[in-house]
């Protein structure tokens, strides 16, 4: 089916994303399990997302996009989320390359990367370093003139972009932290699928090489990750983050539910004949619920207040440290909730819930993963530190250099 495609610039309604997209969804959650199972990357649910125009959500109606606002986008991360956690991760930074070219001044350059983004063009990133490399001394660097740009280096966690047609990578280059961006498919680019982790582990974020890869000087996209100064970058990207959360409390609200309903197996002081009619099952799933709520509604009214950040140019420094700040507190709200459901979850029923069958222990491991990827230890820290003295917040979240 296809949705009315609206008259004006101003954007495709709720009713009408959701017509477009939740059959698309629904498709890509069909094939979850099975994918954890096989370690299969999602190629192809990527492919449908390109045909769907998914990327484009926020690209204007009349340059071949959405024109969705940003709390809509949010809402459906988080319900792409439900159905494969480790697509909106993916594709983070993608959000954050489009939200970069809305922002930049009108002009052929941004108009010619929104129509690309609108055709389906996806980007990812390259922008960790393993060892010693971090913001304040990246080893991947850009060297020669502008008639002969090289880019060198190895870049870890390259998120979503064996999924990607270009790769934000951010370097130095003459000591000044850069981003350009190349084409995935450039001569000198190696990708590996060597990502590791116990979880998340489709999201393509592998090593990245760089061996004399030619970089156009209009390729150059000025300052790079980690440059001193307020941005709106991290706490939208953070936000991503706990969309996905928001996501996979829901899948895993769902996930056991379903199977709930469908056991006639209980122990014999259970409360119930049937576990769907036990109370403290019901208060399991209770809890798994409330956490997918709470998590969304936080995400919901914090991508609120980013929409006003951009719409006013993303240079306030009052609303920028503002969503910085609550954005650091929702993680403190977000990620302990949602960990403790995805474990408890497995209250409800005997041995056979841990079965592999149905891989429900991917929630937690998938929950747990997207976590620890800016501590929240480190985040408490400042947040204490920003209310008793007053302390800046930081807006870069790689190991520096003290």
């Amino acid at each position: 089916m296809t949705a009315t495609v609206p008259t004006t610039s101003t954007g495709y309604t709720d009713a009408q994303l959701d017509e477009v997209f939740a059959p698309v969804f629904a498709r890509i959650a069909e094939g979850a399990v099975q994918r954890e199972k096989d370690r299969s990357l999602a190629h192809d649910e990527v492919t449908e997302l390109r045909k769907a125009r998914f990327g484009a959500l926020r690209v204007p109606v009349e340059l071949g996009g959405f024109g969705a606002s940003v709390r809509q986008q949010f809402r459906l991360l988080v319900d792409l989320a439900a159905a494969e956690s480790n697509l909106p991760q993916a594709l983070r930074v993608h959000w954050w390359f489009v939200e970069e070219q809305l922002l930049a001044e009108a002009g052929p350059e941004r108009e010619r990367w929104l129509q690309a983004v609108a055709n389906g063009k996806l980007v990812g990133n390259a922008i960790s370093e393993p060892g010693v490399g971090a913001i304040d001394r990246y080893q991947t660097a850009v060297t020669g003139d502008d008639a002969n740009l090289r880019l060198d280096g190895t870049k870890y966690y390259s998120t979503g972009s064996l999924y990607a047609d270009h790769i934000i990578v951010a370097a130095d280059r003459d000591g000044e932290r850069i981003h350009v961006l190349v084409d995935g498919d450039a001569e000198g680019v190696t990708q590996h699928d060597d990502w590791d982790g116990f979880g998340q582990r489709l999201t393509a974020s592998g090593t990245t090489e760089f061996s004399g890869v030619a970089v156009a000087p209009e390729r150059v996209l000025g300052a790079g990750y980690g440059t001193p100064g307020r941005t709106y970058g991290t706490a939208y990207l953070q936000l991503v983050q706990l969309a996905v959360l928001a996501g996979i409390a829901q899948r895993a609200t769902d996930d056991v539910s379903a199977w709930v309903r469908e056991r006639t197996r209980t122990f014999t002081h259970a409360q119930a004949d049937l576990p769907r009619h036990d109370p403290l099952v019901q208060q399991v799933i209770g809890r798994l619920s409330s956490a997918a709520y709470s998590a969304r509604t936080i995400v919901l009214d914090i991508a609120e207040q980013l929409q006003g950040v951009l719409d006013a140019g993303g240079g306030d420094d009052a609303s920028l440290d503002q969503v910085e700040f609550d954005v650091a507190r929702a993680q403190a709200a977000v990620i302990p909730s949602v960990l403790d459901a995805t474990t408890q979850l497995f209250e409800v029923g005997g041995a056979s819930i841990t079965s592999e069958k149905l891989r429900l222990d991917r929630h937690w491991r998938n929950a747990r993963t997207i976590s620890v990827h800016n501590p929240l230890i480190y985040k408490l820290q400042t947040i204490g530190d920003h209310v008793l003295n007053g302390s800046e917040l930081p807006y870069a979240w790689s190991a520096g250099k003290r």
